[in-house]
Formats: structure tokens, sequence, C-alpha cells
């Protein structure tokens, strides 16, 4: 039994609560002429105490429909003295910038009520709000804890650090409402795992069950994420030993959903309620023949224009070096238009120049924003009235969050232009349209049974009192995120936390002490509190890596550690405008050598772009096969592009490219792939390198984990190095110049057990030692911190080279730590259960594939074979190769 519930229309209220006290309906009243649609039913709901997520879109008032009974409560309390010096609404934000605009939007309803109240004549105490994070100075927490906000607004990792303060976790033992913010975002990454179990552990030491209520624009699965927010109901059995529970579940399979309940939930889904005016369009008629200075010239021609149409603007890029050429072109290029009212805003800049960025644009005064990913959240930016995106944000949920950016006031609409210049952004992007358009989200992936973060969590529990063994594990596994954790599992943690696997030699003690006689854990060492406050946290520390040239150890550049990630040995990739060969990494150095006017097998944009979902790709594939069936059946060219155009959200000019390309394809192999039909591709490349393009529409996660089990089974059996180059429209293996048989790699491929065919690929990888390396630190076995030093990266990097050779040495790979770095590789960076999915149906015929011989590559391979060439803004290169390709394949077309 689920319990979850979506609200109806029926139970929609457009009034107030009847039991809201009247000076507070008299200031929302006078404030607002009628409830927006969230409003309409949470205020009922909240009120009630009733767990609700709310799905809404940006500027839809879903923040105060979270707030509004709350602040009726507090008054309420005030009024009759019972508010006492204590945190009874707990409000969770994923960034430190939206907690700060939170309290600062507060301030009006906290002064607005308090104001009407003592005009009706009610007496009603001050309601404070403050903000706590790794922001706040020592002199702040301290008057906190004098006088505790009533209404605390934090972050998950400072929520950690509270549920741990002897003092202040005292605060918070008769908290009323938790709100956690951009649930979505939050909730599809270990800070999301780690928030799960904070919230499990503070409602275990709450007095009471307090109301849960999660926030998003964009949610999918809607009633998953339900699920995440309000966690499960564990009915704990004492008549079962820890013996006898071991010995049910010897075979460590894991819980089944089910056993127990989730705890409820009301899902107010009003993200329809917004219209969103969206369009993809080309700058120019040709994509592919045009020149690609006049591409790039109406590319920015286009780009102004739509500015100077609109007040203000902001411009999404996918990755910072895009923004800041964005901003610096459009200076260039229109000076008496852009001065100081233009602005980049992303990751790699300084606080203070983000911040300026943001005061800008909420004051007004600047004209357009341009960032890569930093302004997708909930951040005031003021009156936005137009989003662009320069090619595709790759999911659905995004493109409506980055697009839901502009029209934040209640009624106004969302208004965005998707900008394409290649014909694989432009479908894309048009099918993305058309999904965002009508609400069809890709679906997040909530990690499970994460057991560093178990870990990190379980010293946690030890720091505030004993545990009986069971009962941790109980309130563990109210956790959605643990509900399916083994006892096996949960053991295995313990053992590691309480030394026995003895790995002193290597500096890592035990944090817990266990006695088994009475069932019990506590903490082990005064330290260990310590140890515990100063290393919180799920988001591990990073820096670049030095680049040299083997032999004279020349210095080349740096390379950021996700780029690293993807490399293997004989890997070609660009650096500052030469390329070089990977050899190897060493401590933080990468050893390479030059290979002048080699191509490139890794694009240089791999660590920032964000990948293609899943779901945005099979729909891509459908897409693909609806257009293909059309020429297949002989219709017309008009009557396709004219078909494309009723059914999606495109210019001509876009739609034209779109259809000429699925065209092309198929009058020149014959055949469209598509997310049932795989086309292998048999090609040698100017560079005499033997390529199999696979033509799959799976997203880059789920391609990269396909590429490296095929790369490994290949390498097997031809004993040689298999080159990869993994995208999100397909793979390419690069093999010696030998017979290959892929049918029997196809079948190898559906015999085998994928999990462990990736594990083994990717075991001694540089993937394999960095993802450790992140697992060690967020388990406490490596410290960042310790004794008021702090590790580099470089010091954390070597401690967990070592840990991972006497782990394996000594131990095995099922230490715990190891186990779950092959998780966090399988699951999280890559994406296994689509795989199997889609070898599965591959075995059993529900997804065909041929292999074809092709001496001049196919339109679809195109981009795929020259992607390390540059990304979407900067395109001259990559567009005269690409031409020249489309004439060669134009010339065969003309041939047939």
């Amino acid at each position: 039994m689920n319990r979850i519930n979506f609200v109806d229309q029926e139970d929609a209220s457009e009034e107030l609560p009847e039991e809201f006290e009247p000076y507070v309906k008299e200031w929302f009243n006078s404030k607002f002429e009628s409830l927006s649609p969230p409003q309409k039913f949470s205020f009922d709901l909240i009120h009630e105490n009733k767990n609700s997520l709310i799905c809404a879109p940006t500027g839809s008032g879903k923040t105060l429909s979270a707030f509004m009974s709350g602040l009726n409560e507090l008054f309420m309390m005030g009024d009759e003295g019972e508010l006492d010096d204590e945190v009874y609404v707990l409000y969770i934000s994923p960034l430190r910038a939206l907690g700060n605009d939170i309290e600062r939007n507060l301030e009006e309803p906290l002064d607005g009520i308090k104001e009407r109240a003592e005009e009706m004549g009610y007496d009603v105490p001050e309601v404070r709000s403050a903000v706590r994070t790794g922001d706040t100075t020592d002199a702040e927490k301290s008057k906190m804890l004098d006088k505790p906000p009533h209404i605390l607004i934090t972050t998950p990792e400072t929520l950690g650090i509270l549920i741990n303060s002897p003092k202040f976790k005292e605060k918070l033992k008769n908290v009323k409402y938790t709100i956690i913010d951009e649930i979505h975002s939050i909730s599809e990454n270990k800070r999301g795992v780690h928030l799960s179990l904070s919230m499990e552990r503070l409602q275990e030491m709450a007095n009471n069950d307090f109301t849960r209520i999660g926030l998003s624009a964009t949610q999918a699965p809607i009633d998953e994420i339900a699920k995440y927010l309000v966690g499960y109901d564990v009915e704990e059995d004492t008549s079962t030993t820890v013996t006898e529970y071991d010995e049910e579940i010897k075979a460590a399979e894991p819980a089944e959903e089910g056993e127990y309940d989730t705890r409820g939930c009301n899902i107010v889904d009003v993200a329809a309620s917004k219209e969103i005016d969206l369009e993809t369009v080309s700058p120019v008629k040709d994509l592919i023949n045009e020149d690609p200075g006049i591409v790039n010239e109406a590319m920015y021609d286009k780009i102004h224009n739509l500015a100077q149409n609109h007040e203000s603007t902001i411009i999404f890029t996918n990755t910072r070096s895009a923004t800041e050429r964005v901003v610096n072109n459009l200076k260039d290029r229109f000076p008496d238009h852009y001065n100081e009212n233009i602005g980049a805003h992303h990751s790699s800049m300084s606080r203070e120049k983000r911040l300026e960025v943001e005061e800008k644009l909420k004051k007004g005064e600047m004209k357009v924003g341009v960032t890569s990913t930093s302004l997708e959240l909930g951040v005031d930016i003021g009156s936005v009235d137009l989003v662009i995106q320069i090619g595709s944000p790759k999911g659905v949920a995004r493109g409506i969050q980055r697009v839901g950016r502009s029209g934040h006031q209640i009624g106004e609409k969302a208004k965005g232009k998707m900008i394409v210049n290649d014909r694989d952004d432009a479908l894309e992007c048009s099918v993305l349209t058309k999904c965002a358009k009508e609400d069809e989200l890709d679906r997040i992936q909530i990690p499970e049974n994460a057991l560093d973060v178990l870990a990190q969590h379980m010293v946690g529990m030890a720091c505030n009192h004993k545990w009986d063994l069971d009962h941790a594990f109980n309130v563990i596994r109210k956790s959605y995120c643990y509900r399916t954790l083994s006892r096996n599992n949960y053991d295995d943690v313990l053992k590691y936390l309480g030394g026995e696997y003895e790995l002193e030699d290597q500096n890592v003690y035990r944090k817990i002490w266990i006695d088994r006689d009475e069932n019990l854990l506590g903490r082990s060492g005064k330290m260990t509190r310590v140890i515990y406050m100063t290393n919180i946290g799920t988001i591990p520390d990073e820096t670049g890596y030095d680049v040299k040239t083997r032999g004279e150890g020349n210095y080349v550049g740096t390379l950021d550690e996700e780029f690293l990630d993807r490399l293997t040995k004989g890997d070609i990739f660009t650096l500052g405008g030469s390329t070089y060969k990977f050899s190897y990494a060493k401590g933080m150095k990468v050893f390479v050598d030059p290979k002048p006017n080699a191509s490139p097998t890794v694009p240089s944009w791999y660590s920032e772009r964000l990948p293609l979902s899943y779901d945005l790709g099979v729909k891509i594939g459908e897409f693909r096969k609806q257009v293909a069936d059309q020429l297949e059946l002989g219709a017309g060219d008009d009557d396709i592009i004219q078909w494309i155009m009723h059914n999606y959200y495109l210019d001509e000019n876009t739609a034209e490219a779109i259809y000429r390309y699925i065209k092309q394809q198929k009058q020149f192999l014959g055949k469209v792939s598509t997310h049932e039909d795989i086309t292998v591709e048999k090609h040698i490349d100017e560079d005499n390198r033997q390529n199999f393009i696979f033509h799959t529409i799976y997203g880059r996660r789920t391609h990269d984990a396909m590429a490296r089990i095929m790369a490994h089974l290949l390498q097997k059996r031809v004993s040689s190095n298999i080159g990869m180059v993994i995208d999100d429209n397909g793979f390419i293996l690069i093999t010696p110049r030998r017979p290959i048989d892929i049918e029997k790699l196809m079948d190898e491929l559906a015999s085998c057990d994928l999990e462990e065919e990736l594990k083994d690929a990717v075991g001694k990888t540089e993937l394999m030692k960095r993802r450790f390396r992140h697992v060690a630190g967020r388990s406490l076995m490596i410290l960042r911190n310790y004794g008021g030093n702090s590790k580099t990266v470089g010091q954390q990097q070597m401690k967990g080279h070592f840990l991972l050779s006497t782990i394996r040495n000594e131990h095995s790979e099922d230490f715990p730590m190891v186990k779950e770095t092959y998780r966090e590789i399988m699951e999280d960076a890559m994406d296994i259960k689509h795989t199997k999915e889609v070898v599965e149906k591959i075995d059993g015929g529900d997804i065909s594939f041929e292999v074809i011989d092709s001496d001049i590559p196919s339109p679809f391979s195109h981009n795929l074979l020259l992607q390390g060439s540059t990304d979407v803004v900067k395109m001259e290169d990559k567009k005269e190769r690409l031409q020249n390709l489309h004439e060669q394949v134009m010339e065969r077309i003309e041939e047939k």
C-alpha cells in the first residue's frame, strides 16, 4: 500500500482555511486577489498536517504555498503564549543563494502579518527567521543558539551538522514543518541520499511527526519523488534476533519494497498550469551547406534581435567556455548595445562576481545574463521575460527549468527560444520542445543503498548516543534511499566502522565500538565527533591535474578530474590547440605523448556538457521512426515537413533541416536507425583506423556502459586495446584492422553478466581510482580535515591509491567501500539499468541490429566522428569537415 495520493480538482479551495487567524487572512487578502493554483490545494493540506509534494511552475506562488500554514501556526502560538525559542519550520535548499532569497522574501509576510495583527488588537510576538549555512559566522551561530529562529533556512550539509550539535539539536526537537525546495535537484544525487538519512534521524529525535513538504517545478517520476520526501513506516519486530534475521537473508538479497508502507503523501501537480511559449529555431535555412561564418553571424544576429526585443534575457549555454564566448562575441559585434549591461554567470567565477550579476538582474540593470547551469534553480533574478537556449539542454526537465526562469509573475507566460546550429541539435531540441510543451518529463534516478553515505551517518548516529543495532537498522530503512538495504551490507559497514577489517597500518582507525552481546553500537573516542563534524558532506574536493609530456616533461596545461575519468590509455584529446595521446596518470600529473594532426577521441567539452537523458533519447528514436515510416509509405517532401511543423514547435528552417537529415540517412544507407533498430556501420577512417559506429539513441550514460562492456569483451578476444568514442547519439569502437564478428560480439553481450563485465572493464581505470577517493572521503576512510589541517586533493588521491591497493591485496572487492565505488560508477555515473533493458530487448528481438560496410560514413555518424573538434558555439572547423563529409554523401546518393 503506497498511500501516495494525487489531489483532484474537486479538492481545490478558493479561500484560505477557515481556521486561519483573522489577521493572517486579512494580510493575505490585502496582498493577493486570489489563491494561485498550488495554493488552492496546499493551504488546506498542510494546515491539516498532511505531507505534500507541490509541483508547480516558477513564479506560481508555491513557496508561499509551503510556508503559509507554518506562518499561521507560528503567529497563533505566539498569540497564545506558546511560541518558545525553538525551531518550528525547517526550510532546506540545495543552494546557499536560494536560502538567502527565501529569508529576504519572508520579510514581507512576517512584518506584514505582525503589523496587521497589531492593527486588529492582537498581541503577537516577533516571529524570527535566519539562515544557517557554511557562510554563517561563529558570532551568528552563537546568537542563534541563545535565541534560535522559529524558521530556520539551511542546506543539506548544515542540517547534517545541526542534528549532531549537542546543544542546537535540542532546538529542533519540536519542529513542525520541513520544506525541501528544488527537491528534484537534491534527490537525484548523493546530497539527496545524505538529506534523506538526516530527515530520518531528525524524525527519530523529534517529539512529534513533522509535516514534510517538497517543492519543485519539474518532477518525474513524481510518485517516487513523493516516496523519497516522506520515507517509510517500518514495523520493528523485536521477536526476531539479529542472528535469526541474518539467517533469513544470508544471500544478501535486498529487502522487498512493499514490506512496509510509505508515510503517505499528497501530490499537488499543477505544473501544466503555466503556459510555456517555447520554439526551436535555426538561424539559417540550410544548416549543413551554409558557410560556417554566415551561420555564426546569423546566430548572433538572432540572439541580439531577440534580446533587444525584450526587457531582460538569460542565455543558457552548455559549457562554461561557451558562456564566456557568447558574452565576448556579443560585446565585440554590438558594442553600442552591450557593455556593463551583460554578464557571465558560472561555477568557475568567484562568488562575489556571481552575486553581482544576480543583483543586477534583480534590479533590472542587466539586459543579458549568460550562464551554463548556475542560474537554473530558483534564485530570484527578477523579471526576466525571455530565455534563450543555445544547443540542447539534454533533458526535458532541465529545459523546462531553464525556460521557467522567465515570466516569474503569477499569470505570466514563460518564454523561450532554442537556437540550434547543427542537425543533431535541431532534432534533439525539436523533440525536447514538444515534450516540454506537453509535459512529458524525463525521469530522474534516485541513488539507492549508497554505503559511503550510510557509513558517514552511522558515525554521526554513534556520536549522539548508543544505539541498539536492530533499531539503528530500522531507522535507516525508513529512508527511501535505504528501504531495500540488506542486513549483510549494513553489517559490512558496521565491520568497517568498527575496525574489523584491520586497516590501522593505513591510518584508518575504528570510528565506533560494537558490542555484539548487548547488541549495541556507540562512538569510539572523543575525536570521532570532531572527525564527523569537520568532514561531513558528499561533495568531493576537486582540482586540476598538470599535464606533461613523457620524457621531456614539458608542461602542457591542466585537465579537470571529470575529464580524466573519461580517458583510457591511447585516447587522443585536444589541449591548448594541440592534440595529445594519453599514456598514464600518477599522483596529480597526467603524462601524454604529442600527436599532431591526430583526430581526437574525447571532445573538449566532455567533462562539462550534461548527458542526454535516456527518456529523451527514446523519444528522439520514436520521432526518427515516424519520419522514416512516412518516407517508406512514399509521402512527399512538403507533406512530411508540414507534418513535422504541425506536430512539433519549430520554425520552417528547422523542420526542413531535420527532414533532409533523416531523408539523406535513409537514401544513403537504405534505413534509419531508431530506438528499436540499431545500425552498426563499419568504416575505415582517414587515419586508417577500423571504426564500428553504433547508431544508438539511449543517451551518453547508457552508451558509456554499453561501449565499455563491448570493448572489454572484444579486447579479451583480439588481445589488443580497443578505442572508444562515446556520445549521446551513439558510440564507436575503434579496433585493429582485422576481421571482427559483430554478431558474435552481440551474442556475447547478451549472454554475459553485464555488471561483472563492467566492473572488470572499469576496475583498473582512472575513473575507478578517482571515484574510490570520493567514496573513501565520504565514508571517513580518507579525512579531508583532521586536527586543524586540510589534506590537498593530491594527498587525498595518493592516500586513496594506497588504500585501494591494500584493500584489494588483503581483503577483496567485496569490501563495502569498493562495492560502493562500483555501484556509483555503474548506477550514478553510467546507467547499467537501462543498459540491461536495451541488451535484453536486443536478445529478445525487440531491438534489431544490422552491420553495414560503409566506405563513406553516413550522415548520422558525422557528428559522432568529429565530436572532438569543438562545442556547439564555436563551430567553424567542425562545419568545414562536416560539409566535406556531406558532399561525399550527396555524391553517393546521386550515383544511386
